[in-house]
């Protein structure tokens, strides 16, 4: 599996830019604010339906324009497949996948799997457990359609159970209702934490001997899933908070609620790791979906590193740079020097400055 070309058109700070890249590494240097980031961004966009930054489809589009163009080829399996995304500030996207419309954004997720490292990753460990569920929701999303299925459809049932859990504030007898709900809510919510839960297991499994060789040998870490509910309890547990949730007017059970730790010899990084642990942690992270992403689908996924390796030591960007083998890897950073004092190989080299991007030579 890899990404064979991408077209920009009104996108960003770009007008218009058409690339291709290289199976291997593809580099892109330049100062900071040049647009560096915006391509990944839009593979990223490809992979997800949605910007890593977490923006509206509105925000994407290149200033003073009503509607913008991403078209990507991926191969995978030996076969190419052309994605366009049609962005448009006053409607939904636009998605088509060689040249056929596609109705709902979650038929693309999946056709490409990305790993996306940034600086900002280290919110995973050290912010609030949105972002923990987040990075879940996200990985799972792309390795299985039935988690997409369900957590899309859990998320439509929370949303209207909080709306007629205040509309039992002014209409007490609408509480009638509220089990029709409960029902969906223990249907779908279950089998989240279930496959929450065995893709917590597989990842721990990668992640220790990976941060045991980042810590050089001295640190061992596990991953906690912290389930707001398990699936056993989950119903008794909905009838407990049911006069406290007619009072508050939103649903307080629930995988929505869900959050994992990460232990590190019986210490949570997140609240007495230094920042250099939670660094190391979430390289950790990074390159354990990576290897598990693998394990399931059978195919290397794609990786990217946004400006990622000016935030490590020596000796975990030697680490990160010797798993890179046999990836096609998308890497964005301000200067050379770093890939050259380690010789590393690169396969394409791209220059970006104020949104144009010229192929060099240069090492």
């Amino acid at each position: 599996m890899y990404i064979k070309s991408l077209r920009l058109a009104d996108y960003r700070n770009y007008e218009n830019l058409s690339m291709d890249f290289s199976e291997g590494t593809n580099i892109f240097y330049g100062d900071n604010a040049q647009g560096k980031t915006n391509i990944l961004e839009a593979l990223y966009l490809i992979a997800t339906t949605k910007s890593h930054r977490g923006v509206y489809d509105k925000d994407l589009i290149r200033f003073g324009c009503e509607e913008g163009h991403v078209r990507c080829v991926i191969i995978k399996g030996g076969i190419d497949y052309q994605v366009d995304l049609h962005l448009r500030k006053a409607r939904a996207k636009g998605i088509a996948i060689n040249g056929q419309r596609i109705h709902r954004a979650s038929e693309l997720i999946g056709l490409l799997h990305i790993v996306f490292f940034s600086p900002e990753d280290l919110s995973i460990v050290k912010d609030g457990p949105s972002q923990r569920r987040r990075f879940m929701d996200m990985e799972l999303c792309q390795l299985d359609e039935s988690y997409l299925y369900d957590l899309n459809h859990y998320n439509k049932v929370v949303e209207q159970r909080n709306k007629l859990l205040r509309q039992i504030l002014e209409v007490p007898s609408l509480a009638a209702t509220l089990d029709v709900w409960n029902d969906q809510l223990l249907e779908y919510g279950t089998k989240i934490i279930r496959r929450r839960r065995a893709f917590m297991t597989d990842l721990n499994e990668m992640i220790r001997e990976i941060h045991l060789n980042l810590s050089g040998g001295r640190e061992h870490l596990s991953l906690c899933y912290e389930p707001n509910v398990t699936e056993d309890h989950f119903e008794e547990e909905l009838q407990k908070v049911r006069e406290r949730e007619k009072y508050i007017g939103s649903t307080v059970v629930g995988p929505h609620k869900d959050d994992f730790s990460f232990i590190c010899d019986e210490i949570d990084l997140r609240k007495f790791g230094s920042q250099g642990q939670q660094r190391t942690c979430a390289l950790s992270l990074k390159l354990s979906e990576l290897q598990l992403v693998k394990k399931l689908i059978g195919e290397e996924p794609v990786l990217m590193l946004d400006d990622v390796l000016s935030e490590l030591d020596t000796n975990r960007q030697n680490y990160l740079l010797n798993s890179l083998g046999g990836i096609q890897t998308f890497i964005t950073c301000t200067g050379l020097d770093e890939f050259v004092n380690h010789r590393f190989s690169i396969d394409r080299l791209y220059r970006i400055c104020e949104g144009r991007v010229v192929e060099t030579n240069e090492v």
